[in-house]
C-alpha cells in the first residue's frame, strides 16, 4: 500500500505508485503521476499534468506543476515531465510548458535542484544537472547533460548551455554557453574550459589538450567566428568533443554565443 500521511490531500484520480510516500500536509492533484519510490516530504504541492519519475525526492514547500509564469498562458493542457532519481529541495519551483513553447517542460534523470531554484516553462533540462541555491532558469531554455550552475546564477529566456559547462555563482548569463565552457560575471563572459569538471569525469589529457587548442583557435582575435569555426572543424574533425563545440556554435539559435572578454581567451 502507498504510504500517505493522514493530513495529505491526494486526489483520488492521481496515479500514485504503491511504493511512493506522501508526507504530512502535501497536496497532489488529479492529473499527477508519482512513480515508484517517489518521496514527497511535508508541505509539497504537485499539481497540473505532472509526472514525477521513480525515486525522485521532493522536500518541503516545493511547488511543482502549477501554471506557468507566462501572461500568455490560457489554460492549455501543457505538461511537466520530471525524470528519475532527482533531488528537489525546499522552495524549488517548476512550471509546465505553454502553447508558444512546445507544451512541455522536461527534466532529465539524476539531477539536483537545491533550495529555491526555478525551472521556467518550456525549458528542457538534461541528465546529471546541478542547480545550486537560487538558480533562475527562464522559459524556453535548453540545458545539456552534466551542467553545473553556481548559486544565484540566472539564464536568459531561450538560452542554451552545452554539456559539461560550468556557470559561476551569481552570473547573469544572456548568451549561449558552449559545451565544456566556464563562464562568470554580470553580464557573464567566457573565461575558459571547465577543466576541473572534465578531470573529475574522466576525460583524458589528450582530449583536454585538443579542446584547449580548439578553444584558443575559436576565440583568437582576428577574422570572424564563422571562419574560425570552419578552421577548427577542418583541423579537429576526428575529435568528437571538439566537434560538439563546433556543432553547438553552428546551430541556429535565438541567442548569441557567450564570448571571452578581450584578453581573457
Amino acid at each position: 500500500m502507498t504510504e500517505i500521511h493522514p493530513t495529505a490531500l491526494v486526489d483520488p484520480k492521481a496515479d500514485v505508485a504503491p511504493s511512493a510516500k506522501v508526507g504530512p500536509y502535501c497536496v497532489v492533484g488529479p492529473n499527477v503521476v508519482l512513480g515508484e519510490g517517489v518521496v514527497l516530504h511535508s508541505h509539497v504541492v504537485v499539481e497540473g499534468r505532472t509526472s514525477v519519475g521513480a525515486r525522485t525526492e521532493i522536500y518541503p514547500f516545493a511547488s511543482i506543476g502549477h501554471q506557468p509564469q507566462d501572461l500568455k498562458f490560457k489554460g492549455e493542457p501543457s505538461t511537466l515531465e520530471i525524470g528519475t532519481d532527482n533531488l528537489i529541495r525546499e522552495h524549488v519551483t517548476m512550471n509546465p510548458g505553454t502553447e508558444g513553447g512546445g507544451m512541455v517542460t522536461r527534466v532529465g534523470n539524476h539531477c539536483a535542484f537545491l533550495t529555491a531554484s526555478h525551472v521556467g516553462h518550456d525549458s528542457i533540462v538534461g541528465n546529471h544537472v546541478v542547480f545550486s541555491n537560487n538558480v533562475m532558469l527562464a522559459g524556453h531554455c535548453k540545458i545539456d547533460d552534466y551542467v553545473i550552475f553556481g548559486g544565484g546564477a540566472a539564464l536568459h529566456q531561450f538560452g542554451r548551455v552545452g554539456k559539461h559547462a560550468f556557470i559561476g555563482g551569481m552570473s547573469a548569463v544572456e548568451n549561449d554557453v558552449i559545451p565544456y565552457g566556464l563562464v562568470i560575471g554580470n553580464r557573464a563572459h567566457l573565461v575558459g574550459l571547465n577543466l576541473v569538471g572534465l578531470r573529475r569525469r574522466g576525460f583524458t589529457r589528450d582530449q583536454m589538450q585538443s579542446m584547449r587548442e580548439a578553444y584558443n583557435l575559436l576565440f583568437a582575435e582576428g577574422g570572424t567566428l564563422r571562419d574560425r569555426v570552419e578552421a577548427v572543424a577542418g583541423r579537429f574533425g576526428d575529435k568528437p568533443e571538439v566537434m560538439e563545440i563546433v556543432d553547438f556554435i553552428r546551430t541556429e539559435a535565438d541567442r548569441a554565443i557567450c564570448m571571452p572578454r578581450s584578453g581573457t581567451a
